[in-house]
């Protein structure tokens, strides 16, 4: 059995669709995991380049994949798109990921870690411009450390705004 270098997973709510191939290209694997056997899946697996769609579970897997040695890249549905070469189904998914993956000049984010809670506080944004398009990003991140605890709301406005960020975050902010 030929080396699987380049794998392309498909993730949804149970069933998780993989398409490994080798490096001549070769199809070496395409079946569905359970999502208790996707972790045991990729222990068994050498080291490879592993391409996930991104949406809102993939920066957790791409995390658990990372930490079992292989390399994850992480895609926008729009990069992987153009990719799909028949029905779109799971399948054909994971294979225009794999494809798209293994491009050597996609562009693509890495996987966020647990703690990267001010990654939305970009200057290029602005900050406090009154729109709620703008404030509301921050008020979510005023409230997400205190929102298990006591399911704070943080109320509109910036003095109010302000209010709730922690010391570190109010400098973080000064400095944009």
């Amino acid at each position: 059995m030929e080396q699987v270098t380049t794998i392309g997973l498909d993730i949804a709510k149970s069933v998780f669709q993989v398409h490994g191939i080798a490096a001549d290209g070769t199809v070496v694997v395409r079946r569905q995991l359970r999502r208790g056997q996707v972790l045991p899946f990729f222990e068994k697996q050498a080291p490879c380049l592993v391409g996930i769609e991104a949406c809102a579970t993939a920066h957790h897997w791409a995390r658990e994949i990372g930490a079992r040695g292989h390399e994850v890249k992480l895609m926008p549905a729009k990069y992987v798109k153009a990719y799909v070469k028949r029905n779109k189904n799971d399948a054909a998914d994971a294979e225009a990921i794999c494809e798209a993956v293994s491009r050597p000049h996609m562009a693509v984010p890495g996987p966020l870690g647990d703690d990267d809670h001010t990654s939305g506080l970009t200057p290029s944004r602005g900050l406090y411009s009154g729109k709620p398009a703008v404030s509301n990003p921050v008020r979510y991140r005023a409230s997400s450390r205190r929102r298990k605890a006591s399911r704070t709301v943080v109320p509109a406005g910036e003095v109010r705004i302000q209010a709730r960020l922690s010391h570190g975050d109010r400098n973080l902010l000064a400095n944009i």
